[in-house]
């Protein structure tokens, strides 16, 4: 009789220890969202200002690439980061994106309508060829997705370098942009919204159940199956949002430069995507926006100082001592190191809170 004494004392004051907990942590969380969201309404507020206070052609076209590259950085976290998927041949729904509008850009009148369809067809074309991708390896372990995508990227790398006709293969092509887009303004302005459209879309999409699913599946995925969870389904949606939103900042890269190749489906535009989403944070999407901000900054700065020494027309060696150095310096990525700061201080000052009410 006793224990079961003890046991119904000690109920209350475990829920009420718990409940305490909930309390505490709670406002934090939500003073941590409202920050965020003020933070990044500031930050968006500043950058849509940028047109108004400056007219530097230079740095148009730094943040317009960063807006770009922070979009296809981001649909490769929603792969990597949130499913647990890794991909070595993204860049083939990035170079879709590009070649739809390009060619529809070539073929066609360049008008808005025609632009917007042009997009679209990009769009449809990545959704499908990441079903049919997904739905022939995603059944197998991780790494045949992999080696799978890369097979594919090659492919149409081989397909657009032998299509002369519609390609004209490596050389590549130019063609014209419609009238508004040529002002680089009105291009930084359409990047830059599309960039907060799929931010926004993406973060609801990983908050959504389904996120939450994927999530699971990236951490256990026998598991999330034992549950009566359709794997497979789970990952092939997620790969074709990923595909869609990929071909998306393709067909806005082409646009800032008015020309296309075959550079587009290259090994080299999904290393971008890896690095930037390894340098901004890992499972974060906005840790790719700073990825793609890092490195853009970084290759920039690094090629304008080629003009100062000769020692730095070898870049690319300087750049991977800065990702080496950020890497150890930031483990988890920016935001996800500096999450862990954020979190480790707030344990320390809620335990000090604690301590003091105790005594």
């Amino acid at each position: 009789m006793s224990g079961n004494t003890d046991l119904k004392e000690a109920a209350p004051a475990a829920t009420r220890q718990r409940r305490s907990r909930i309390g505490l942590a709670a406002p934090s969380y939500a003073a941590s969202k409202r920050w965020f969201n003020a933070t990044a309404f500031v930050l968006v507020m500043a950058l849509v200002a940028v047109p108004f206070v400056s007219d530097s052609r230079s740095l148009f076209i730094l943040l317009t690439q960063i807006f770009i590259f922070a979009i296809f950085a981001m649909s490769y976290d929603l792969l990597l980061g949130y499913t647990g998927i890794v991909s070595f041949g993204h860049a083939m729904f990035f170079g879709l994106g590009a070649y739809a509008t390009g060619i529809f850009m070539k073929r066609f009148e360049a008008t808005l309508p025609m632009l917007f369809l042009s997009v679209l067809a990009g769009m449809a074309l990545a959704a499908l060829l990441s079903y049919v991708v997904g739905m022939l390896s995603l059944r197998l372990k991780s790494h045949f997705y992999a080696m799978l995508t890369l097979a594919f990227a090659g492919l149409l790398l081989v397909a657009a370098e032998k299509w002369r006709s519609l390609t004209r293969g490596s050389d590549g092509f130019t063609f014209s942009i419609p009238e508004p887009m040529r002002d680089r303004s009105t291009l930084y302005l359409t990047s830059l919204a599309a960039m907060v459209l799929v931010f926004f879309l993406l973060r609801r999409f990983t908050s959504s159940p389904f996120g939450r699913v994927l999530q699971a599946i990236r951490e256990n995925e026998q598991r999330a199956e034992s549950l009566g969870y359709k794997v497979v389904h789970y990952k092939v949606i997620a790969t074709v949002v990923a595909g869609v939103a990929a071909s998306v900042s393709g067909s806005l890269y082409v646009l800032t430069l008015r020309f296309v190749n075959t550079t587009v489906f290259s090994m080299d535009m999904t290393l971008n995507a890896l690095l930037m989403t390894m340098i901004g944070g890992i499972g974060t999407l906005f840790g790719s926006l700073i990825g793609a901000a890092v490195i853009e900054w970084a290759h920039q700065f690094l090629t304008d100082l080629a003009g100062i020494h000769p020692i730095f027309e070898r870049w690319i060696i300087f750049f991977g001592l800065l990702y080496i150095v950020v890497v150890l310096v930031f483990p988890s990525g920016i935001v996800g190191t500096v999450h862990k700061w954020l979190m480790a201080w707030r344990r320390k000052r809620l335990k000090a809170e604690n301590g003091g009410e105790a005594s």
